[in-house]
């Protein structure tokens, strides 16, 4: 039994024993907006997110604003056209060779201004550098900015990887001794870097 027909299988019995069922939730309701979704995102992603925010303007050099922001960085990660990289997410051999990454640069799709999160998809093979880098670079654009997750879920698309994540800024948890730690379970700095 491969593991389609497994998970099927699992599903499938599952389902039989199902005793009650429910509606789906009614989401007609008013949505979140805001007068100037950009603006709103940009003080989420500092406050709420505890993202740092760069502005970057067309004629910037990429590479010279990941340094100003990272400068220790010695192994950067990115399969980003025009992003000078140590390694490669799409060339590697297996996703355990990212473990060193300093930095990842990755590209997101859709941004929403309610909760400061980018929506990510898997443009790479491997998806470990979302979640294995030590930072992240995020490049997004902000013709991309939506008020609120209801719109950010219509612009969604999957691609062939079938993969994407959001992500709102530096992991953190606070259940280990009642102690704010970052990094925990992915990356410990996230920078928005918003494009035209």
């Amino acid at each position: 039994m491969n593991f389609m027909d497994t998970k099927e299988h699992i599903l499938n019995s599952l389902r039989k024993n199902v005793r009650e069922t429910y509606d789906m939730p009614e989401l007609s309701f008013k949505k979140r907006t805001f007068e100037d979704p950009v603006k709103a995102f940009i003080e989420t992603t500092i406050t709420t997110a505890g993202a740092k925010l760069m502005e970057i303007k067309p004629d910037d050099d990429i590479n010279q604003k990941i340094r100003e922001v990272y400068p220790d960085a010695r192994i950067i990660a990115s399969n980003i056209p025009g992003v000078e990289a140590n390694l490669n997410p799409d060339t590697l051999a297996e996703a355990q060779e990212l473990e060193k990454t300093d930095v990842g640069v990755i590209k997101g799709e859709v941004a929403c201004a309610e909760n400061g999160c980018v929506w990510i998809p898997q443009t790479m093979k491997e998806k470990a550098i979302c979640f294995i880098s030590e930072c992240l670079v995020i490049l997004v654009s902000r013709k991309n900015i939506v008020s609120n997750m209801h719109e950010a879920y219509e612009r969604i698309q999957f691609n062939d990887y079938g993969f994407g994540t959001f992500i709102s800024g530096p992991s953190k948890t606070a259940d280990i001794e009642q102690s704010l730690v970052y990094g925990a379970q992915a990356a410990r700095g996230v920078t928005i870097f918003l494009t035209d």
